[in-house]
């Protein structure tokens, strides 16, 4: 269908920033309490790790579920909630509703934000009508709506503070990622690859929402804000130009590049970290070119946007293989070496580890041995090629060509990983990855740009692996020597965030709409419990008088379950989705609802 449907922990960051005045002091004092989940993962460096532990390997076997919250909206229902003291915050997709719940009053509703949205906005939202969460700062609730609008919501009583707006949804500009309060200001993404977006972040004042910088993934030097002398990519500066020399002659301008995923910030260096998203149009005949800055992990100092090292995975992209995957921050030695690591889990299926203050790459491996795309990256830092992966002629669609298809391509365009957090945990010193374990067949064709129209240009099919059935892992990653520790399948692709924890247990849910908990030394499934839809959330945990609660809004939907969400039979709908989840239709239905588990008392 051508239409589209679309290894020591930092510790909440915290370590990082000790006796720093660039700090966030509020939310740095406050995501160092472990009884609150105040940040989309938990705490600044994305780790999704709690110290909690009353929950543990040995009794998570006894969790039952202690209370649920229908959030009265249906489709895919991403993200988490936020705990701050005693009340719960809970969004939901478009509408985008926000409910604050009174944690020490049987859960009653404080208040309700329902914001009213043009309905015509969910046809340019690519993949389903998803959020990805709140974000917390100064006494507000932060909103990314679906039409753009940023909204700050007054956390006692949810009146608008105030409202900016970060894109124009006629262009094909939509809101799904959470955003990142970074000492004074609200950094926020945008979305809109599958529309020939030209993507950015941006800098809005905590206060005020009166906008502070914008930095866009392609075009000339001051708006990428790139120095052409300051700013390297490994290790060397980038140049003047060095976004438009890649592209061919104003295709940046719809470009892609987008930034929908999750930030991550470093105080001490006060660098925020993200990727950005595919370039435009998926028919990469049309774009000659690496296509600079797509695909891209990008440093930026906080306070001025101003890029401090740029890394890109995958140069002309082929293939759909969006970079917005979270940045994990951890401290580990490396060869013997204390270093400064970024860990990311990219979509093109290589997970790679980086000094996070200078760029340099340290690992780039496969992390499914499925990746047949690429023989991998080239480490040899004397030769031209340091750091571009190779590409194989048998899985290049662009060597191919137009209305050809080229078939059994691993991973499919959604990745060895999508934007599910993976999680990482100071005890094991490893990560906790879910996967996608699913290969494509991807014809390109040419198509023509029109403003609010989707500008995809390919057609795909999505299936597991020739010879095997399951669609998931859910995976053990060392990030120091790029190896798998272990690794457990699932039927389909893992698209719900992880969380691990002290208690030496790491949580996820499935398609299907188990939470499950496994053993973080060994996988072992310790417990399992269905929820009432599928789980495209992220898991978070918090306590509340005492005890430690175990929290995942359940509400298939996503890419993954677009067929579920839109209500989609054509195998080809859904750019390949529809056909390759279709058995998920036997497993479970819509319904968004939010389940909170604990111990007996």
């Amino acid at each position: 269908m051508r239409k589209v449907l679309l290894a020591t922990y930092l510790g909440s960051a915290a370590a990082l920033a000790v006796g720093s005045a660039s700090a966030n002091d509020e939310l740095i004092k406050m995501s160092q309490n472990p009884k609150d989940w105040v940040m989309p993962a938990g705490d600044y460096a994305n780790t999704r790790y709690s110290k909690l532990n009353q929950i543990n390997a040995q009794n998570v076997g006894k969790l039952q579920v202690a209370w649920t919250f229908s959030t009265g909206v249906l489709r895919g229902h991403e993200g988490g909630p936020l705990i701050i003291g005693n009340v719960m915050y809970v969004h939901t997709p478009f509408p985008n509703k926000v409910y604050a719940l009174d944690l020490s009053n049987e859960n009653k509703i404080i208040w309700k934000y329902e914001p009213k949205q043009d309905p015509n906005v969910i046809p340019v939202m690519c993949c389903d009508t998803v959020n990805r969460g709140l974000s917390y700062g100064d006494g507000k609730i932060i909103l990314h709506q679906a039409d753009t609008t940023l909204v700050a919501l007054d956390a006692k009583t949810g009146q608008v503070a105030w409202s900016a707006t970060n894109g124009n949804p006629a262009k094909g500009e939509t809101g799904t990622s959470a955003a990142l309060v970074v000492k004074d200001k609200v950094l926020v993404g945008i979305s809109g690859g599958e529309f020939g977006v030209q993507c950015h972040v941006t800098a809005y004042d905590l206060k005020s929402g009166k906008q502070v910088w914008r930095a866009f993934s392609e075009g000339p030097d001051d708006q990428i804000k790139l120095d052409p002398v300051k700013t390297t990519a490994l290790g060397k500066p980038v140049g003047a130009d060095s976004s438009l020399k890649t592209w061919q002659g104003d295709q940046w301008k719809i470009g892609g590049g987008c930034t929908w995923g999750w930030m991550s910030f470093d105080p001490a260096l006060n660098m925020v970290y993200y990727g950005s998203g595919n370039p435009s149009t998926w028919n990469p005949k049309q774009r000659p070119g690496d296509n600079k800055w797509s695909m891209t992990i990008f440093a930026r100092d906080a306070d001025t946007g101003m890029a401090k090292w740029v890394y890109q995975m995958t140069p002309h992209d082929e293939w759909d293989y969006d970079g917005v995957n979270e940045m994990i921050l951890t401290d580990q030695q490396i060869n013997g070496q204390p270093r400064k690591l970024l860990t990311h889990f990219d979509r093109n299926g290589l997970a790679y580890t980086m000094d996070r203050e200078n760029g340099e790459l340290l690992v780039a491996e496969k992390y499914d041995p499925k990746v047949n795309w690429t023989s991998g990256v080239d480490m040899n830092k004397s030769s031209p090629t340091y750091g571009r992966p190779k590409v194989l002629d048998a899985a290049s669609t662009d060597k191919a060509g137009e209305d050809h298809n080229v078939k059994g391509i691993c991973p499919a365009a959604l990745g060895t990983k999508d934007e599910q957090p993976a999680a990482y945990s100071p005890d094991t010193q490893l990560f906790y990855v879910p996967t996608n374990h699913v290969c494509m067949d991807y014809e390109p064709f040419k198509v023509s740009y029109t403003a609010g129209q989707p500008y995809v240009g390919a057609t795909l099919s999505m299936y597991p692996p020739q010879g095997e059935s399951h669609m998931g892992n859910f995976i053990a990653w060392d990030g120091k020597t790029g190896k798998i520790v272990w690794s457990n399948k699932e039927q389909f692709s893992v698209w719900s965030g992880a969380l691990a924890t002290a208690g030496g247990v790491v949580f996820y849910g499935t398609l299907e709409g188990y939470l499950k908990a496994v053993d973080a030394k060994s996988g072992k499934e310790l417990y399992k419990f269905k929820t009432p839809s599928g789980i495209i959330g992220n898991v978070t945990t918090y306590e509340n008088n005492g005890k430690q609660y175990v929290a995942v809004l359940s509400g298939v939907g996503g890419w993954a379950g677009i067929g579920l969400a839109a209500g989609l039979t054509d195998p080809t709908a859904g750019l390949g989705a529809v056909g390759g989840y279709a058995a998920l239709s036997n497993y479970t239905a819509l319904g968004g609802t939010l389940t909170v588990f604990s111990l007996p008392n």
